[in-house]
């Protein structure tokens, strides 16, 4: 319970996992319950960006930073329309918002978007039960009168599919192509248009961050947008300079059903790829590697990536639930980057081309931005194609 909630409450709000454990607390937001993937995110800031980055759908969020809420939430900020990830769960009751730039609280904005919330809650015990036995499968409810069906949310968590097998790129990607022309946000004008880009990417977006696609811009690029089920043909029509794959939710291996085949017809041309996340993955799969699922994933903005060909270590902003199996790489394929925590694969490359992925995030929404240069050397091998 919150200080502000006594003891003698009746608990409003309830986590079921799928083995039967019970956490009680304090609902806000929407009411009602949902089931997804329980996962925890260790970022200090940034929770309206992580509740609408695509690559959350289908799971709900403990925030192991005890202070969610303070800045509120404000239109700029939102990675995409509404909230994706289902729900979030924190230690205290959201409070006031005390930051110039909000325009709402983050309890209202909840209500208003359909996303139940959860404070109250342990969310130490929580994480330490999430690392031990891996993401479980979860309920959660949002009761005012705090009556739940403890039976029942418990069957739904252990029949819920989970998300291996589970293709969510398509229920998350645009249902129509569109034009990108907006920069990274700069004090004090704020967003601006990209003026005379010299570059033409086009980016399948399988649940993109709308600051990924600001740093394109800023990189020079004018960026089309397609649908994850775009086909090579309608990808190669537009006559890019580079191609770029984009983040996105679910199983890898469900989306590469149709992402892999048209990202093979792109790699027979000379086009620069670059990849992010799911994006990273798909690229992976095209080039014969396969994908695992971890054990609860990497969530946060603090993670330690080294670079292996320069041993540079980066701190990255990291959502992800497979990672790409880097002893299943192919000859010619090189790992480029692997994660400090846990050694796991974070980058390929092709070495005789510019195609390249990673599997953090270099636009860093929330997180350190020390991974920006990789737009860049995006931005510089289209140059150098273009130059012949």
């Amino acid at each position: 319970m919150p200080a502000s909630q006594k003891a003698s409450e009746k608990p409003t709000a309830l986590i079921a996992l799928a083995d039967g454990q019970l956490f009680y607390g304090h609902g806000f937001g929407a009411t009602g319950e949902t089931v997804a993937e329980l996962v925890f995110n260790t970022a200090m800031t940034g929770y309206q960006e992580i509740m609408t980055d695509p690559s959350y759908a289908g799971q709900v969020v403990t925030f192991t930073f005890p202070h969610i809420g303070n800045v509120g939430v404000n239109p700029e900020d939102d990675e995409t329309g509404d909230p994706v990830a289902a729900g979030l769960v924190v230690k205290w009751d959201p409070t006031e918002p005390s930051n110039w730039r909000a325009t709402s609280d983050l309890v209202q904005w909840l209500e208003k978007t359909g996303r139940i919330g959860i404070g109250g809650v342990d969310t130490r015990r929580l994480t330490r039960a999430i690392r031990q036995q891996g993401a479980p499968n979860v309920a959660i409810a949002h009761d005012p009168n705090g009556n739940f069906d403890i039976e029942a949310l418990v069957k739904k968590a252990r029949d819920w599919s989970g998300l291996v097998g589970l293709d969510l790129a398509k229920d998350v990607t645009c249902a129509q192509s569109y034009h990108w022309n907006e920069k990274r946000w700069a004090w004090p004008e704020g967003y601006q248009p990209v003026e005379n880009p010299d570059l033409k990417v086009v980016a399948i977006d399988y649940g993109a961050k709308r600051n990924i696609l600001r740093c394109l811009a800023s990189a020079g690029c004018d960026v089309t947008v397609l649908p994850a089920t775009a086909t090579a043909e309608e990808v190669l029509a537009h006559n890019p300079d580079g191609v770029f794959l984009s983040n996105g939710p679910g199983d890898p291996a469900a989306t590469g059903t149709y992402a892999v085949p048209m990202i093979q017809e792109v790699l027979k041309t000379d086009l620069p790829v670059f990849g992010i996340c799911l994006g990273h993955q798909m690229l992976a799969l095209a080039l014969g590697a396969t994908t695992i699922k971890m054990n609860h994933g990497h969530h946060g903005a603090n993670h330690p990536v080294k670079d292996t060909e320069t041993g540079k270590v980066e701190i990255t902003s990291m959502n992800h639930g497979f990672a790409v199996d880097a002893q299943t790489l192919p000859e010619g394929v090189a790992e480029t980057h692997v994660s400090l925590f846990d050694g796991s694969n974070c980058g390929i490359k092709m070495n005789d081309r510019p195609v390249f992925s990673v599997q953090h995030h270099p636009e860093a929404s929330p997180g350190p931005q020390d991974s920006f240069y990789l737009f860049e050397r995006f931005a510089q091998a289209m140059r150098a194609r273009k130059a012949g």
